[in-house]
């Protein structure tokens, strides 16, 4: 556009001059962008950086993932099609969180422009870009600062119209410009990707310096909301929460640590006059939800999480 302004106006002076003006010569027309090169809805400051951040595998500590990098007519190059399920359906849901820490600079769904669906793409600094493909449910939103192991959405199966995909996350890693040259090899923990086809443990935010993905009032459901809280050490916390639409309580226990792994947890409620009810087991992420109606009525809540227990008296009365 700027070639064909700058044309005009000089074939306007020379005209003016008197000349006649001579046809401007057709220029180079501009190429068409790519649709699987999305431009960002927002802008972040360019940082200089030759370093390499410090990726890890897009999902939660402890989770095996099986990456496969041959088997899509849509890849161009080191794209990974992820998936851990024995079925089709298996991995529907999954949380899916950030390789590293960065600015959300794309979150939306792609409509007709590509077969991206619900895309998250991060900038992670240094002209390093993530991005993850057909999400279910985006859980930032653009211009979002994300930490390294942070929820960004669930895997899913959203694409263009009328392109039926099964259940996956599609990742890419992307450095600069110029696409598709600009994909890069994925690298995990330190370790580059096993091209085409690997399975993988992420190390994503363990050893306690992760974010649980999993909200108490996520687990309790829609109508819920907090009321109390006990830490259960460094190991979690139980909570109670009222749905003051249906009068009924709610107690979850959300860990802290060894987050992605199975591990000792419980939640339980007991309405007075009315049995306890517990949820207890090995869990990943959490124990619950315990409901039981207690409008009215005194309840004794709490849970357990590693060693460190938590049982409230009889209270919150009414």
């Amino acid at each position: 556009m700027g070639f064909v302004l700058v044309a005009g106006l000089m074939s306007g002076q020379v005209a003016a001059a008197g000349q006649a003006a001579q046809p401007t010569p057709s220029s180079t027309p501009s190429p068409t962008p790519d649709p699987n090169d999305p431009p960002d809805t927002v802008e972040v400051p360019p940082v200089s950086t030759l370093a390499t951040p410090a990726f890890q595998l897009p999902f939660p500590c402890g989770q095996s993932w099986t990456g496969n990098s041959s088997n899509s007519s849509a890849h161009r190059s080191y794209e990974i099609d992820f998936n851990r399920g024995s079925t089709a359906d298996a991995d529907l849901g999954d949380t899916v969180v950030a390789a590293a820490a960065g600015t959300v600079v794309i979150s939306a769904h792609q409509g007709s422009a590509n077969g991206f669906g619900n895309l998250v793409k991060i900038d992670h600094g240094g002209g390093w870009q993530t991005f993850y493909a057909h999400l279910n449910v985006r859980s930032v939103s653009a211009g979002a600062r994300v930490t390294q192991g942070q929820k960004i959405g669930t895997l899913g199966k959203t694409s263009k119209p009328g392109n039926n995909i099964s259940p996956h996350l599609h990742y890419e890693v992307r450095q600069g410009t110029g696409y598709p040259g600009n994909i890069r090899k994925a690298i995990f923990n330190g370790v580059t990707f096993g091209y085409p086809n690997q399975t993988l443990t992420s190390k994503n935010a363990c050893g306690g310096g992760g974010t649980n993905p999993h909200t108490p009032q996520e687990v309790c459901g829609s109508g819920y909301k907090v009321i109390d809280s006990a830490a259960l050490g460094t190991a979690g916390t139980a909570y109670l929460l009222y749905n003051t639409g249906n009068g009924n309580n709610c107690v979850a226990t959300i860990k802290k640590t060894s987050l992605g792994t199975a591990s000792a947890a419980s939640a339980f409620l007991e309405v007075e006059g009315k049995p306890r009810v517990t949820d207890s087991g090995n869990f990943a992420y959490y124990a619950g939800p315990v409901r039981a109606a207690a409008a009215g009525k005194c309840v004794k809540w709490g849970g357990k999480a590693g060693s460190a227990t938590y049982t409230s008296p009889f209270e919150h009365c009414g």
